[in-house]
């Protein structure tokens, strides 16, 4: 989502080495090219190089931090219409030894985005495979993280090839079915039910639609400026075409509960992260998973909703890298015994 933007504003505020007139023109003329500035600063600050690579014709972007090393490599898979940027406030909080990857999604930002492509679970989970190979980051297994659609995405993929991954974290993840809907999903049947695609709540167009949607995202209230909405608007219309294609693909019968067809074939240690005052999905689907996947553990979130790794970035950085620390040094007494 675009709530990291917000956060950022908010953080940046008091630390942007910028000239205070230019910083306000900018906001007032150019707000969707400050937010493109931003973003530029924080990778920069945090140290995280953009490269890109190519799997025939196909092209993935990725921003990464580090190199291999003795510790497992995290690669991380962000949520429905976010980008490889979304997860930099909790890069600020995880060590520097760590070696980092965020991808561009199928489709989105820097990543190719074809007509022919499979926006199906399933077809961008062989094209994260695709990604994965073309690093060679399966050298070694690694730890991958996903967030709500990403974490569907992760958690079909450590099912589908086991071997390439040595542990998950899954930050509420789409893909369950649950026993009744929450007003969320909900809305959104009677929205496919009337085929009012453009009205779904997770594809803004207006500064007001773009404010519902953060509060249907967040459980803290922040008070936006309309120029920023604005900005975050503007970024965002040119590629709500294909948002709305892709969002259709990923609650299609297909793609809308593999997850759950697939969480008893996740055998690696498995982290499950959930806001408590979650909207978008259920903060029952932490229990569901745990029940699930052998071993595995739980941690929800007091005052959090879905959007975890930008409400709570510190703390969820905190909870990875401890859930790698144990995972990690159960191994090394693995291998003395």
């Amino acid at each position: 989502m675009d709530l990291d933007v917000v956060n950022m504003f908010v953080i940046a505020g008091g630390t942007l080495a910028l000239p205070i007139l230019a910083f306000v023109a900018s906001f007032l003329l150019w707000p969707s090219a400050l937010i493109r500035i931003y973003y530029w600063y924080w990778r920069r600050t945090l140290g995280m190089q953009v490269r890109y690579v190519r799997h025939e014709d196909y092209q993935f972007c990725y921003s990464f931090r580090g190199r291999p090393g003795h510790k497992p490599s995290i690669l991380m898979l962000h949520g429905f219409s976010a980008h490889k940027d979304m997860w930099l406030s909790m890069v600020k909080f995880l060590p520097k030894n760590l070696h980092l990857v965020c991808v561009d999604m199928p489709g989105h930002e820097g990543t190719t985005r074809s007509s022919l492509d499979d926006l199906s679970i399933d077809g961008q989970v062989k094209r994260i495979h695709q990604f994965v190979e073309c690093l060679k980051l399966n050298k070694k297994p690694f730890h991958l993280v996903g967030t709500s659609m990403g974490g569907h995405v992760a958690g079909v993929y450590a099912a589908h090839y086991p071997s390439d991954v040595c542990s998950l974290s899954l930050v509420c993840p789409a893909g369950l079915q649950y026993s009744t809907d929450n007003k969320f999903v909900q809305r959104l049947k009677e929205l496919q039910e009337s085929a009012a695609v453009e009205k779904i709540p997770l594809i803004p167009t207006t500064p007001k639609e773009m404010s519902e949607m953060l509060q249907l995202c967040s459980y803290v209230r922040f008070k936006v400026p309309q120029q920023i909405l604005q900005g975050l608007v503007d970024v965002r219309i040119p590629h709500n075409t294909f948002y709305r294609k892709l969002f259709l693909e990923i609650v299609s019968e297909k793609s809308r509960y593999s997850l759950h067809q697939n969480m008893d074939k996740i055998k690696v240690p498995t982290q499950i992260i959930w806001g408590k005052q979650d909207q978008v999905l259920d903060v029952s689907g932490a229990d569901m998973l745990a029940k699930s996947i052998a071993n595995s553990q739980v941690e929800l979130l007091e005052n959090c909703g879905h959007s975890v790794v930008m409400e709570r970035p510190r703390k969820t950085a905190k909870l990875l890298v401890d859930f790698l620390a144990s995972v990690h040094s159960t191994d090394n007494s693995k291998k003395l015994d």
